[in-house]
């Protein structure tokens, strides 16, 4: 691991957010499923990319994956999953069968996201029973000052059919608020300092001119402003001011840009509470 002054490694211990310098490469890992792929596989790279941040990002992969699911794998040794890796020249690997003990080992990552699968996300009761273990796991086979995260996911759609928005009575805020509880709750369980607000962003971004349509399926993340504000979320809150980053993803309009960005940026500056985002569309409308 490389070394760092003692007053950067006290603050990335006590804080965990603050950015790098420009010059170290910065090592995300996410231990999730699809959400963390919408969150992080596109975008986030070349967030980072932009502002002269050279970055390697990690996914543990295995779709609607639980944490049970990853507890059960840390125990058995199990190679379920799909890592998938962009490397520092922002190259996409994927590689089958691994496992997770695997993917750990693979670098010395500085920042490591945890996430529990989206229809149990805001049931605190999941977190208690299964984050511990698979926390301790990860924690016990990373660098010492690597910074751990839970990535707070997204409500779905109001007309999502999915089966786990039953959950919640099939009210988007009624999830939106229990997965905000069940975060913060699940973070302190475990002394984990970092929530990142992907699902407030979302929810902040349906304030605005593009309503209810974050989604492409009714859960998963619209590939184009959807995945990009979650991305932008990320960007936030390990390295700063999104709002000051020039890359937007090719076909993303200037307004819709505006949308998610902002969206972000409220997020990380209220990450429990939804932001009313203003911003006039191409059409004179807010």
């Amino acid at each position: 691991m490389r070394k760092f002054s003692v007053a950067v490694v006290s603050l990335l211990l006590s804080l965990c957010a603050l950015a790098k310098s420009p010059a170290d490469t910065v090592r995300i890992l996410a231990v999730g499923n699809s959400f963390s792929h919408d969150a992080i596989e596109q975008n986030l790279f070349e967030l980072a990319e932009a502002y002269g941040i050279t970055v390697i990002i990690g996914n543990a992969f295995i779709g609607g994956c639980s944490l049970e699911r990853h507890v059960v794998n840390s125990r058995e040794d199990k190679p379920d999953y799909a890592y998938r890796k962009i490397g520092a020249d922002g190259v996409r690997r994927e590689y089958k069968d691994v496992t997770l003990a695997e993917i750990v080992a693979d670098e010395q990552w500085d920042y490591v996201s945890l996430q529990q699968a989206s229809p149990l996300s805001g049931l605190y009761e999941t977190y208690r029973t299964w984050l511990p273990e698979l926390y301790g796991y990860v924690r016990a086979r990373v660098p010492e000052d690597a910074c751990f995260m839970l990535h707070q996911t997204w409500a779905y759609a109001c007309d999502s059919d999915h089966a786990g928005f039953a959950n919640y009575d099939r009210d988007q805020m009624k999830m939106y608020r229990a997965v905000v509880k069940a975060n913060r709750k699940a973070a302190r369980l475990v002394g984990i300092k970092v929530i990142i607000p992907s699902g407030t962003a979302i929810q902040n971004a349906r304030t605005s001119f593009i309503g209810d349509r974050m989604n492409r399926d009714g859960y998963h993340l619209d590939l184009l402003w959807g995945r990009y504000t979650a991305a932008c979320t990320w960007y936030e809150k390990i390295f700063g001011n999104v709002l000051e980053n020039a890359y937007a993803p090719q076909g993303l309009a200037p307004d819709y840009t505006e949308v998610c960005r902002r969206s972000a940026h409220e997020a990380v500056r209220h990450p429990y509470r939804v932001t009313e985002i203003k911003v006039r569309n191409s059409d004179g409308e807010r």
